[in-house]
């Protein structure tokens, strides 16, 4: 099963997502070589800065999901002010299909 997680920094903490950056990408990095990751990439805001995250990743259920996103980096640093996830049906484009 396929989950949408869409994460919201919590304001004015750019800082803290550049620095926990690295570690975040080595993480994706580890989970998208498992087959886990399928896309992400950073909500953006007016001024197009980071705002927070939006993965879609491949779990057995919520969860495994829930495990997934609590080990993000960014979610360890604190960074997130919430954290919505819901099963995701990737109807158009998916490359996989």
């Amino acid at each position: 099963m396929l989950y949408a997680l869409m994460c919201k920094d919590h304001p004015n903490s750019l800082e803290k997502r550049m620095a926990t950056r690295p570690t975040h990408v080595e993480y994706l990095k580890s989970i998208e070589a498992s087959g886990v990751l399928k896309m992400a990439g950073p909500l953006l805001g007016d001024d197009e800065k980071p705002i927070g995250s939006l993965l879609v990743i491949a779990a057995s259920d919520m969860k495994e999901a829930e495990a997934i996103a609590a080990a993000d980096p960014y979610a360890i640093a604190g960074l997130f002010a919430s954290t919505e996830i819901r099963a995701f049906n990737w109807t158009f484009k998916n490359p996989e299909a």
